[in-house]
């Protein structure tokens, strides 16, 4: 095991920190323990990049995945804790089942499943770009589906959709003219469309929170990578249902440059934001080797930052979920060709915002059997963000990408683990 593989496994974390302090760590406030990922199971026979994962009531499970040369948006499911899955027909794009790009699932308080997905193709001259976002919900866990189109305006992208506790859904995109929203009172049988959240920017990420607070992270690089507004960087909060937004500016500092005119600049696209339910927000982000973690306390006015991950190559591309009063889980790459891993996490969040450290548990580093398109083919990540959910038994569940066209494997890979993850 190299040094980088090394580097976190039994790390922890960092003296407290705001986004303006120092880093500072002792041995006595290391706690050896990892992240045990139970045995994987592999499903292969569509490509599935970009999943994403929930979990009924029931306990079935549910995985989408785009494949940009399938005619309808993909959807799997699990009855046995995620030992097998099997194909969901969601309808066809004649019933309005019409995506292959960005998808998103959620499940309401009442059962009703959503499926957003986002159609990208080729335009009247040729050029690649956003054609529409559709979201279809099922009320019989996965039975049957109706589908509707949210917009189909030209650069549509990044749609995400999120179910209030009293019920209201709420989908944001974004098209390069700003961040879109649209909910439904009624289990997603009606759509209305709503002001938009902001008149710029990428609908980065969306979150809801215990009493219906809804937050939207805004970054610059908007409409598939076709529109950058230089120095945009927010975080959008409402607590009125999303009548109106607060915005606020994030902790931390990040670089972000046109796309293609720096190819050395840290790739991101989703920046994770995650309510937890005695309403603290917050926010996991990447700058260099190091990973960062946010807490706001107070609707993203003000922020208390800890250092969550480090490494000798660079850190990208995380995702964060939060489970009760103070559990979070994340995931994230690092390195890139033969070095590129994937990491899984869990912390428990101290009380309030007094200095202590942070226990961090980590996963063994992770290779992935993802390929780059090209010839020869490289290592990748298959998408920019690996999905993770807290599970109905307390244990996580996570998803990545199996697309190796060289082998002929394409498909996606099913983790978890236990409710100690020990």
């Amino acid at each position: 095991m190299g040094k980088s593989q090394m580097r976190i496994l039994t790390w922890l974390f960092v003296l407290s920190l705001t986004a303006a302090g120092g880093v500072g760590a002792s041995d006595e406030n290391t706690i050896p323990n990892t992240l045990v990922l139970e045995e994987p199971v592999h499903y292969t026979g569509s490509l599935a990049r970009e999943p994403m994962i929930v979990e009924h009531s029931s306990g079935t499970l549910f995985i989408a995945g785009y494949n940009n040369i399938s005619e309808s948006p993909q959807l799997w499911k699990s009855e046995d804790r995620g030992a097998n899955w099997a194909p969901v027909n969601v309808g066809t794009p004649a019933d309005g089942a019409d995506g292959d790009s960005c998808v998103d699932l959620a499940i309401g308080p009442d059962g009703t499943i959503y499926f957003a997905a986002m159609e990208y193709g080729a335009d009247s001259t040729g050029s690649w770009e956003g054609k529409h976002i559709a979201v279809g919900v099922s009320h019989d866990i996965g039975m049957s589906w109706t589908w509707t189109y949210l917009s189909q305006d030209s650069g549509d992208d990044r749609p995400w959709i999120r179910v209030a506790p009293n019920g209201t859904a709420h989908a944001i995109w974004n098209d390069g003219k700003g961040v879109s929203h649209s909910i439904s009172t009624d289990s997603g049988r009606t759509w209305v469309e709503q002001e938009r959240i902001h008149p710029k920017g990428l609908s980065s990420h969306f979150a809801i929170g215990p009493s219906g607070e809804a937050a939207v992270r805004i970054t610059p690089i908007s409409a598939s990578g076709s529109q950058y507004d230089e120095g945009l960087e927010l975080i959008a909060v409402s607590t009125d249902g999303g009548q109106t937004w607060q915005k606020h500016a994030p902790p931390g500092t990040r670089e972000w440059d046109a796309p293609g005119s720096n190819p050395s600049t840290l790739p991101r696209w989703v920046e994770p934001i995650a309510w937890d339910a005695n309403g603290a927000l917050y926010y996991l982000w990447s700058e260099g080797q190091d990973l960062w973690l946010g807490r706001s306390e107070d609707k993203g006015r003000t922020w208390k930052s800890w250092v969550v991950a480090r490494d000798d190559d660079r850190v990208y591309f995380p995702y964060l979920v939060a489970n009760g009063s103070n559990e979070l889980a994340f995931t994230w790459f690092s390195g890139r060709n033969d070095k590129l891993r994937a990491h899984v996490a869990r912390v428990e969040m101290p009380e309030g915002n007094d200095d202590q450290t942070l226990s961090v548990r980590e996963s063994e580093p992770l290779q992935l059997d993802i390929w780059s398109f090209n010839s020869p083919p490289t290592r990748s990540t298959g998408g920019e963000y690996i999905p993770v959910i807290f599970l109905n038994d307390g244990g996580l569940g996570v998803v990545t990408t199996i697309q190796n066209t060289q082998e002929g494997r394409l498909g996606f890979t099913w983790w978890r683990t236990t409710r100690n993850g020990i």
